[in-house]
């Protein structure tokens, strides 16, 4: 498992749902009516999302991202004797 971060430097835009989510009798998936839900857009900064909300007049609330702790590990712990997580190869 790798724990990269490719795609995790972009600001997200996303639409607030206008309508909750239905759930389809037949199948039990959920969906919306609502269009903007589906759509998400993608900028390299904070203030590009944000000059870009106020510009078209959509009501926003900006996220921080949370701090990654990152715990450096080699192969070899994978094989370790005293290894405390489960065997799964």
């Amino acid at each position: 498992m790798q724990s990269g971060e490719g795609r995790t430097k972009e600001w997200v835009l996303e639409f607030a749902p206008a309508s909750p989510r239905e759930i389809e009798p037949l199948m039990g998936w959920t969906g919306t009516r609502d269009m903007r839900a589906e759509v998400q857009l993608a900028f390299d900064t904070k203030e590009e999302a944000v000059a870009y909300a106020e510009r078209e007049g959509i009501a926003y609330q900006v996220f921080e991202p949370a701090p990654r702790k990152m715990i450096r590990k080699s192969y070899a712990d994978n094989f370790k004797y005293g290894r405390i997580g489960r065997w799964t190869h």
